[in-house]
């Protein structure tokens, strides 16, 4: 793909400089940081689905800033209104009043939600992560009911401020945080390919439902009536796990039986990424709220809780914060709403996705280290195992968390940034951007499977040169 040097044109690195920049970042920043460790590449430019390093290399962004970028890197309606708002004198900060901006982000939005959930709706703008919507949304739901107790599951990824990592599901990062899960009773998640259960399938998601709804009608099974269910309708961190459509109507039904709200955590899979504008709308459930970041801002830095008017029982201030008006951020979300839907971009990331999904499932036979091959619209992850290892009784193979990192790496010696994710992180994940084009999308694949070819005849014949 062509660059455009006007629509990113920092002062020049020159290449002898990137070590030096790279360096300088390992001796300055925390030891939390996390994909600077995985690509050392200092990106100067970027468009569309290419970035381009200070070394003059250029890769295909399959991880598009982990779900953010819908349309890519400095797409151009995007820049446009950016542009537009500066030229326009708008104020950038305003805390949280009334501006132009924010009333077209909010009808931009209300037009894409599910009629019925829309009908019904209000928007809290939050800070400007993920991890505070959750928040919000967790807080309401604990405002509105009285209660404090939560309902998560295995596999979650909501976020790592307190509420948020203790409705997380990875062991590792809540490890060190004392008493962080106390109030949330852990449920599984319908992971076929490693059911939770060792059956797999339907019968594996018909269990979990089962689990569930008899676990929270026991006396004795320990669950004080919660505040909340907070669930995904596709895990993402989790290593793109989608949950079968039946088994979101199901925790739909038992939570609205026990005046249970239901919170969908859309941050990643919403925008059109799983082949519907939301995750949601796959199994026609309609939430009582939805948790709202990555792609509403167009790249930049927003996120919302939309919930159900019956539930906006806060006093004014009940969950604030500064950097609740980023104008530039609703305009470039607005072009970014608009366009998904004008463009049928969702319709676009079913039909790519499928067939990327397809390919990769046909090399499972040519190459037995790909265990699984999952996912919905363009979220996609390919779980490596030892395929000399014991199956399990789903049939799954030992995973592989080496050879995972030793693909991703190899990937990036060809010019393709996938990252990681999943039970041990032995899932390559794939979140190219929505805009792929045909050609980009069967290059991502042959360079995924040439790393994993490259990666597993190194194991076979000894390390890697």
């Amino acid at each position: 793909m062509t660059l455009h040097p006007t629509d990113l044109d920092p002062a020049p690195v020159l290449g002898d400089r990137m070590d030096a920049v790279l360096r300088r970042q390992r001796d300055r920043e925390s030891s939390a940081r996390t994909y600077a460790r995985s690509f050392p590449v200092v990106p100067v430019r970027a468009h569309g689905m290419t970035i381009e390093g200070a070394d003059g290399r250029r890769y295909l962004d399959c991880l598009s800033g982990a779900g953010t970028l819908a349309l890519g890197h400095n797409h151009p309606v995007v820049v446009e209104a950016i542009r537009r708002t500066l030229d326009s004198g708008a104020p950038l900060h305003v805390l949280d009043l009334a501006t132009p901006e924010k009333d077209e982000f909010t009808e931009a939005l209300f037009a894409t939600l599910p009629p019925a959930f829309a009908d019904h709706a209000r928007v809290h703008f939050c800070g400007p992560a993920g991890t505070d919507a959750v928040e919000a949304a967790l807080k309401l739901m604990q405002t509105a009911t009285g209660r404090r107790g939560l309902l998560a599951f295995t596999g979650a990824y909501h976020g790592m401020t307190a509420g948020a990592l203790a409705a997380t599901g990875s062991v590792a990062v809540k490890e060190p945080v004392a008493g962080i899960a106390a109030d949330v009773t852990r449920l599984p998640y319908p992971y076929s390919y490693r059911c939770p259960f060792g059956v797999g399938g339907e019968w594996g998601a018909e269990l979990s439902a089962a689990y569930t709804e008899r676990l929270l009608d026991d006396p004795s099974g320990g669950v004080v009536p919660p505040a909340a269910m907070i669930l995904e309708a596709v895990q993402g961190e989790g290593g793109a796990v989608a949950a079968p459509d039946s088994w979101l109507r199901q925790m739909r039904r038992i939570t609205a039986e026990r005046g249970i709200p239901l919170i969908v955590d859309e941050v990643q899979t919403g925008v059109g990424r799983t082949g519907a504008f939301w995750a949601v709308e796959h199994s026609g459930v309609i939430p009582d709220a939805m948790v709202l970041s990555k792609a509403i801002g167009g790249s930049l830095p927003l996120a919302v809780v939309v919930y159900h008017e019956d539930y906006d029982g806060w006093r004014p201030g009940a969950h604030t914060g500064t950097f609740r008006g980023n104008t530039l951020a609703m305009a470039a979300g607005t072009a970014t709403l608009r366009y998904v839907a004008r463009e049928r971009l969702a319709e676009r990331a079913a039909a790519v996705g499928a067939l990327m999904a397809a390919r990769l499932d046909g090399l499972r036979g040519e190459l037995p280290a790909i265990g699984d091959v999952r996912g919905r619209g363009l979220m996609i992850g390919v779980e490596l195992v030892d395929p000399e290892g014991e199956p399990d009784s789903c049939g799954a193979r030992p995973p592989a968390p080496r050879k995972a990192a030793e693909v991703r790496a190899a990937c990036l010696d060809r010019g393709l940034i996938v990252e990681l994710g999943g039970r041990h992180d032995s899932t390559v994940r794939l979140l190219p951007p929505l805009i792929i084009t045909d050609e980009q999308a069967e290059t991502v694949l042959d360079r995924l499977a040439d790393a994993i070819a490259e990666v597993t005849a190194a194991r076979l014949t000894g390390p890697r040169a």
